[in-house]
């Protein structure tokens, strides 16, 4: 799952939920239930998330870093 690795990253980055919600323009909500599982992010917000966590969207889907 996705979400975890969102939270940790976000974390990471110093990030409140807020702030990257508001980074990616998103509810803050939605970035808790993308965290959370109960949500998946649309293809437009996985980019987003990636860029803003500096990572690919790769990692964000799979977990792995390299193919």
């Amino acid at each position: 799952m996705m979400g975890p690795r969102i939270a940790a990253l976000r974390k990471q980055a110093g990030l409140s939920q807020a702030e990257l919600a508001r980074r990616i323009r998103v509810s803050p909500s939605a970035v808790g239930m993308y965290e959370q599982g109960r949500r998946e992010p649309s293809g437009e917000v996985l980019v987003a998330l990636a860029r803003e966590l500096e990572v690919t969207t790769d990692y964000l889907l799979t977990g792995c870093t390299a193919l």
